[in-house]
């Protein structure tokens, strides 16, 4: 853990990858074994970050890789394979929204901890990132798209996903380049530590995981509708 941030950050932050949790397993079908999955990944993850795993940057690969890349390869097997889309299929619209307003928290979080010196500025909404947008636009998506029966409009629902996954990739891509790895390329007097420690590794390996699976599944049910 990064001993000197204030208790509050890490309390905020906690309950945010809590409530994420909860939201995708409310929007999923086998919610059990969603949650055992997601469960144990958490532990996993939160406990080799406890433990200082991430911490050693300069191996290649980098550990933090064994973080971060499991989840899209698990995203990209859930696309490319007849279960996994009838997976992706049953996925509760609007359920996988809403679950969007995490992003407010969590550009909150990233604000304290710029201002922490865990994060690079260029990472938060006073610098280059966007992204709490997406969070504050979620329940106006939700109540335009979804209001009463199930009634969606699907241009304007595709049109907010395709911008809210822009923007997610604008801070994901600055979040690795400005990480201290071997391709660092930005952010050089500020690193973005925070991701390395616990439990702010959780960012990267399951809310913004959570988040990119809710786009590309509301992207890819509202094209073949």
């Amino acid at each position: 853990m990064i001993t000197s941030l204030p208790l509050y950050i890490t309390v905020v932050f906690i309950i945010t990858v809590l409530l994420t949790l909860a939201l995708f397993i409310k929007a999923v079908n086998h919610k059990v074994i969603v949650a055992v999955i997601s469960v144990a990944w958490l532990i996993l993850t939160g406990a080799l970050a406890y433990n200082g795993f991430y911490k050693d940057t300069n191996r290649l690969p980098p550990n933090f890789l064994l973080a971060i890349a499991p989840a899209p390869l698990a995203i990209a097997l859930l696309f490319a394979t007849k279960s996994g889309r009838g997976f992706i299929d049953n996925i509760n619209l609007r359920s996988i929204t809403i679950l969007n307003v995490v992003r407010i928290p969590v550009e909150l979080v990233l604000y304290w901890l710029s201002v922490n010196k865990a994060v690079p500025e260029l990472m938060t909404f006073t610098g280059s990132n966007f992204d709490i947008f997406s969070g504050l636009t979620a329940p106006a998506m939700y109540f335009v798209c979804f209001k009463g029966k199930f009634v969606i409009k699907p241009k304007i629902l595709l049109v907010w996903n395709f911008i809210c996954l822009a923007l997610l990739l604008n801070v994901v891509v600055r979040g690795i380049l400005s990480a201290p790895l071997p391709f660092q390329k930005i952010a050089f007097s500020q690193p973005n530590i925070a991701v390395l420690y616990f439990p702010f590794v959780w960012l990267p390996c399951f809310i913004v995981m959570a988040v990119l699976l809710s786009h590309l599944t509301s992207i890819r049910r509202l094209l073949i509708q």
